[in-house]
């Protein structure tokens, strides 16, 4: 049984088909969660294995996804840590009452290097207001960005060809560093 129909087994409760599946993507899935942590400041509560292991569950007890392939439950499992990071985030900031955030800006160099702490939230509020606008270039965001994915694996997932990926890969880039900027300064 390959990884898809594992996924499609465990979502219909079959709990050995879901933790053999876990058992195939679980270092997978680590290394996408050291990413994401990597790109958070160095006090953070949220741990590798707890990112794993939460993304997994709300994977795994989604009904209504009908897995493709690998990369597409990659791409939703991105997704996945993305909201479990920034939802973390928000009851940080609401704990703290405003706490120091740092806004920095979105560009190819912070896909390159290990920048300790990046303004999730507003990353966030930025990519949902893209997602009303474009709903493929929020989602191109969330694989290429978060997810690390490739430009053959990003139109793999979205179904589009390498040069409309980098097309829009370029735009969207452009248009959440401007939405980044408006909201410094507020």
């Amino acid at each position: 049984m390959d990884i898809t129909d594992l996924l499609v087994a465990g979502n219909a409760g079959d709990t050995q088909a879901a933790a053999r599946a876990l058992s195939l993507v679980y270092n997978e899935l680590r290394a996408l969660a050291r990413r994401y942590l990597r790109r958070e400041s160095s006090g953070h509560t949220l741990q590798t294995t707890a990112l794993v292991h939460e993304a997994y569950l709300r994977l795994i007890g989604q009904h209504e996804v009908q897995w493709q392939n690998r990369n597409h439950f990659f791409a939703v499992a991105a997704q996945a840590m993305r909201r479990i990071l920034v939802n973390h985030a928000k009851a940080q900031k609401r704990a703290k009452r405003g706490g120091h955030w740092r806004r920095i800006t979105l560009d190819e160099t912070l896909l390159m290097t290990n920048q300790p702490s990046l303004d999730l939230i507003a990353l966030d509020e930025a990519l949902a207001k893209l997602e009303a606008l474009d709903g493929r270039k929020a989602r191109l965001v969330e694989v290429r960005f978060f997810a690390g994915m490739t430009v053959n694996e990003t139109a793999e997932v979205l179904g589009v060809s390498p040069a409309t990926v980098k097309r829009d890969w370029s735009l969207a880039k452009t248009w959440l560093l401007r939405e980044i900027r408006k909201g410094d300064r507020r």
